[in-house]
């Protein structure tokens, strides 16, 4: 065990080096995200893996199962997920959370036909979130560079050693035989890209440049969840997100049926949050009465802002 945390600290202290003298060479002058090259390359790859393989299935797992199969589909992968918030909320001290994300786990696997049913959430237990990640965040620790991760999507050195934590403690990580951990790996993420589905639409309709939405909001919000909900103002928090200007936007929310892939990882949004921001795209689409062209304008302008909370959270195929 000695011999495993000696190396584990070998390789971590290996990593920082290097990333320090690849930002060196390849910074553009945004100190949150030094490896910019880089990272837009790997955001290209992750982007098209996502529009040729990944989107499709999605769009094919959502035209083919009722919505009620979804939900529960969703259901038993949240309940599986419960274990890593236990742990990390106990890890946090935080032991009133801990108690009921356990109570969460036991209702929802034994009422609830293992998780296919969220009978917790209607009994008052309250869903959390938490990871390895938020954990060290904490305890104090920053997060680093700005990463994107092949394939996982955005990241941060320290969100990155979180990953690799979360997956260690992912119980389909323990599935056995490797097939049926694959399967299953694959079907939660194909779940997660399918109530992605309209919010990457809206990205790619709002945002002037993908890359820096997904990053800005990203980041703001893993601070968000690291303090709780309630971070400390920041000299530089207040971030220029750059949107696409009104003339720019197509006239539909929705408007390419095949574009607008993304790849951001974390939690899907519940049925509930996708009903919600499907009803918001579809008032948009009507037309608005002329005395107050202003204020529509003015909404038009400040909704994608508030909507980037909504699209940042998406799937960690292996990690979580």
């Amino acid at each position: 065990m000695n011999y495993f945390f000696a190396r584990f600290r070998v390789s971590l202290t290996c990593a920082v080096a290097g990333l320090a003298l690849l930002g060196g060479c390849a910074s553009t002058g945004n100190p949150r995200d030094p490896l910019e090259p880089i990272n837009r390359g790997i955001y290209t790859f992750n982007d098209g893996f996502d529009t040729t393989l990944l989107k499709p299935a999605a769009e094919i797992y959502r035209g083919v199962l009722p919505q009620f199969v979804r939900t529960g589909v969703h259901n038993v992968f949240s309940n599986i997920n419960d274990v890593i918030v236990a742990l990390n909320n106990l890890l946090q001290a935080k032991f009133v959370n801990a108690v009921s994300d356990v109570g969460r786990i036991v209702v929802n696997t034994t009422v609830g036909l293992l998780g296919v049913f969220d009978v917790a959430t209607e009994l008052g237990l309250e869903k959390h979130d938490e990871d390895f990640g938020q954990t060290l965040g904490y305890w104090g620790i920053g997060d680093g560079p700005y990463i994107v991760l092949p394939i996982l999507g955005p990241s941060s050195l320290r969100d990155s050693v979180g990953v690799f934590v979360d997956f260690k403690t992912d119980p389909l990580t323990y599935v056995d035989p490797t097939r049926d951990r694959n399967i299953l790996w694959g079907v939660r993420a194909v779940n997660r890209r399918s109530e992605l589905l309209d919010a990457s639409k809206i990205l790619e309709t709002a945002a002037l440049d993908p890359y820096e939405f997904v990053r800005d909001a990203y980041l703001q919000r893993r601070r968000s969840l690291v303090y709780d909900g309630s971070p400390p103002k920041e000299q530089d928090e207040d971030v220029d997100i750059k949107m696409k200007p009104r003339s720019e936007r197509r006239d539909s929310p929705f408007p390419d049926p095949t574009g607008g892939s993304i790849l951001i990882s974390g939690e899907a949004p519940t049925p509930a949050q996708l009903e919600a921001l499907e009803q918001a795209a579809r008032a948009a689409q009507q037309p608005q009465p002329a005395a107050r062209e202003p204020a529509a304008a003015e909404r038009g302008a400040a909704a994608p802002q508030s909507q980037k909370a909504r699209i940042v959270r998406f799937w960690a195929p292996v990690a979580r």
